[in-house]
């Protein structure tokens, strides 16, 4: 079975606190973030990521222990965040092929092959020839010392990389104790950025990328419970 805390922890982690966060939220549980504003809503709390309406994460109004207003941060330099992918001469794959290679990775590395598919999608968008600006190579965007550990010889191989990439973030995500956003963060960043901060580095970059992957994959197990649920009615 996939491990049980990533979708819980997509949840919490779309939650990890941006360069200028307004308020410090600390929840019942113990768990505390940051975000811009906040708002209630019906009995639930309405906290937003950024300074508009349509990047945010609502909990029941009993789960927010208290709400404490932060001072405006300057935005820090974004140098360390590893570049978007660029427009490369772009090689995709079936999608029942991609499937497959994620299903055998996931399986490999005890991983929601459609969190996988998520980091699939925000790295490189299915692109198996991709090539970030900093030099990170094919579907999950490997940097060429990253592969080079890993045993890749060629990162533009689908299999390969994506080997790679999910054994990669398997050990991400046992160094930093299934913490999703961390082990995002040190994908996308650096586990070096993620030390110096102490947690997700305040890049707007990084920060991004998180809220994409966790985006994609809130949605694609919410997708994949439906069918369930409609498959389930039809028997």
């Amino acid at each position: 079975m996939p491990r049980k805390h990533l979708i819980i922890a997509a949840i919490l982690a779309a939650l990890a606190p941006s360069a200028r966060a307004a308020e410090h939220v600390t929840l019942g549980n113990g768990f505390d973030l940051r975000c811009d504003h906040h708002s209630q809503i019906e009995g639930r709390v309405r906290l937003y990521l950024s300074a508009g309406e349509d990047n945010y994460i609502e909990f029941p109004s009993q789960e927010i222990a208290r709400v404490e207003p932060l001072p405006d941060l300057p935005r820090p330099p974004e140098i360390s965040a590893k570049p978007a992918a660029s427009a490369s001469p772009e090689a995709k794959l079936s999608q029942a092929d991609l499937a497959e290679i994620l299903a055998r990775a996931g399986q490999a590395h005890n991983l929601d092959a459609d969190l996988l598919a998520s980091v699939v999608k925000a790295e490189s968008g299915g692109n198996t020839r991709a090539v970030s600006r900093a030099g990170a190579r094919g579907l999950m965007q490997l940097m060429p010392g990253t592969a080079n550990d890993l045993g890749v010889q060629d990162s533009y191989e689908p299999n390969q990389n994506v080997r790679a990439g999910s054994t990669y973030l398997d050990a991400l995500l046992t160094q930093y104790r299934d913490n999703l956003a961390l082990a995002l963060a040190a994908y996308n960043a650096g586990p070096e950025a993620v030390a110096r901060y102490h947690g997700v580095p305040p890049y707007h970059e990084t920060q991004a990328y998180i809220a994409r992957v966790i985006h994609e994959f809130n949605r694609r197990v919410l997708a994949r419970q439906a069918q369930a649920r409609l498959a389930a009615a039809r028997n």
